[in-house]
């Protein structure tokens, strides 16, 4: 087991890590090669750069829209979601593990404010799975990956808690910093694959909105063609 668990802290760890840093960069360079790419194409080069970047700025930072839709639902997402980006990067074992394989540390989480952040991005965590099984809505728009990734995002939030806080023995103690480490390289490999790329691609996202309004004349008429779908009805 101890092999198995150094494996997974070294080489696999760096395996994972890469693969996810590397599929992020591909999906910006793609994206931004596109951008251009259409707005070389585009007639009307004139993009509401104002408009794009408040919106922007707004999905990064959405005070207003906690308050006015969904407030409940949005503002547990927020904090799920900043447990989920705080905890990993600050945890004092974490950053560890970087000065030893890496030589560089940064600031840490106290061990309290570390076990609050995790057990309360583990209780949204659960909020927002159950509200998608029991809210007639989101059940309707959501998708397999939607319930899986609560899921997959809860176990190294649990198991890394109780690895920090409980009492156990040694052999069970490895089997679950095991499932630690593995489910959490798991994340790393699915993040560039599926819909957890939108952490990278957000700020992206509004200029592309505003792109997407200035392709060339007859460009529906050639991804009708595109489709199969000239000539179907509207």
């Amino acid at each position: 087991m101890e092999t198995l668990l150094e494996f997974a802290k070294g080489p696999l760890f760096r395996l994972t890590f890469l693969v996810m840093v590397l599929g992020l960069i591909r999906i910006v360079v793609l994206d931004v090669w596109g951008a251009i790419a259409a707005y070389r194409r585009a007639g009307d080069k004139q993009l509401a750069w104002g408009t794009a970047i408040r919106n922007t700025l707004q999905w990064l930072f959405p005070v207003r829209r906690v308050f006015t839709q969904r407030p409940v639902y949005s503002l547990f997402s927020i904090l799920f979601h900043v447990g989920l980006i705080i905890v990993p990067i600050f945890l004092l074992a974490h950053v560890q593990l970087w000065e030893s394989g890496a030589g560089v540390s940064w600031w840490t989480l106290p061990h309290v404010w570390a076990d609050v952040l995790t057990l309360t991005t583990i209780g949204f965590a659960l909020a927002l799975l159950l509200g998608r099984l029991f809210d007639g809505g989101a059940r309707f728009l959501s998708r397999k990956q939607d319930y899986i990734w609560p899921i997959l995002l809860m176990l190294p939030f649990i198991t890394g808690y109780l690895c920090a806080n409980a009492g156990m023995r040694p052999s069970f103690y490895q089997l679950l910093m095991l499932v630690h480490i593995l489910s959490g390289e798991l994340i790393f490999v699915l993040i560039p694959f599926t819909k957890i790329a939108h952490c990278v691609l957000m700020p992206f996202s509004q200029f592309i909105i505003a792109l997407a309004w200035k392709f060339p004349a007859r460009v529906d008429d050639k991804i009708c063609t595109t489709l199969n779908k000239k000539g179907a009805p509207v």
